[in-house]
């Protein structure tokens, strides 16, 4: 078979160890995706130029994303100066605790009045929920979709998936049965633990401009590439124990992967976009992890065939 610049054979090749056989178009590619975070911008580059990803999803949160849009426009138009007002009256009687005042943060000014910008970002926010509360079901749809169809388009079917192998000869201890990650679990890791810590303790760090934005994404990192590869651990049926290994075999990869996904996903409104494109980028990571790993399971099943004789 012809290797040519497009297709799964095209992508396949670029995990050969010489690079001799990859077409030219390719090696930039290469090296980009050695990145873990340049699979999140080419998630929206795929998600916003392949028809066979965003007309399904379009068509699914179309009419919800209509009816979220009128109520949140009719929400912003009637409180907008009211929120203004508050932020203002809030930023005033408090400037040395929260560190901003009209025009300056921390002591530097900045271009922008400050109460315009907190209120339009409280506005987007609200916006954003509103947006999520009618689609709420058809997103999730829309997300589970731009995942199969992402990994239908490089060719692979179910038994593409194999059993996870360990990869290292020494791996890192996990505590998975400590009390505190046993709270963890229970209590942060759950609905009400995630509203928490995203809603009420993060939120209020995105009214500093530009820095609270990263910041929240920063602590969302882990989380959210945890979310956002959990079709890959189900599809290896891997245990609580090796998916904790395996990230933390990757904990740098997975932490700047989930940075940029998390920063994305933070932006209000069209973050909602970006929930689906994510999942298009790991979709894409996992199909590579994947094929790093396939030599090594076969060499796996090998060494234990051999001891059986």
């Amino acid at each position: 078979m012809s290797l040519t610049a497009n297709g799964p054979e095209a992508h396949d090749s670029l995990f050969e160890k010489s690079k001799e056989h990859v077409p030219p178009e390719l090696h930039r590619a290469t090296q980009r995706l050695e990145f873990p975070p340049s699979y999140v911008l080419v998630g929206v580059y795929r998600l916003f130029t392949d028809k066979v990803l965003y007309g399904p999803a379009w068509d699914k949160c179309k009419h919800a994303t209509r009816r979220g849009a009128i109520v949140g426009t009719i929400w912003a138009f009637l409180t907008f100066a009211i929120q203004r007002k508050f932020i203002e009256m809030f930023l005033a009687n408090s400037p040395r605790i929260t560190g901003l005042s009209r025009d300056t943060m921390f002591g530097y000014k900045i271009p922008f009045n400050i109460h315009t910008y907190a209120a339009v970002l409280l506005l987007g926010s609200q916006v954003t929920y509103i947006l999520r509360f009618f689609l709420r079901r058809n997103i999730r749809i829309a997300r589970d979709r731009a995942w199969d169809q992402t990994v239908t388009s490089r060719g692979k079917g179910p038994d593409f998936w194999q059993p996870y192998v360990e990869e290292w000869q020494e791996p890192p201890s996990v505590e998975l049965d400590s009390k505190k990650q046993k709270f963890v679990n229970k209590w942060l890791r759950g609905w009400f633990g995630l509203f928490v810590i995203k809603r009420v303790l993060l939120s209020p760090l995105q009214v500093y401009p530009f820095v609270g934005i990263f910041i929240t994404s920063w602590f969302k990192a882990l989380g959210t590439a945890h979310i956002l590869h959990r079709r890959y651990f189900e599809a290896k049926k891997m245990t609580p124990r090796q998916i904790a290994v395996f990230m933390e075999e990757r904990k740098y990869e997975y932490r700047s992967f989930g940075f940029a996904a998390a920063l994305l996903e933070s932006l209000p409104i069209i973050g909602l976009v970006f929930t689906i494109s994510n999942r298009v980028g790991a979709a894409m990571w996992a199909h590579d992890l994947e094929k790093r790993q396939a030599p090594k399971t076969i060499l796996s099943y090998h060494e234990i065939l051999t001891n059986l004789t």
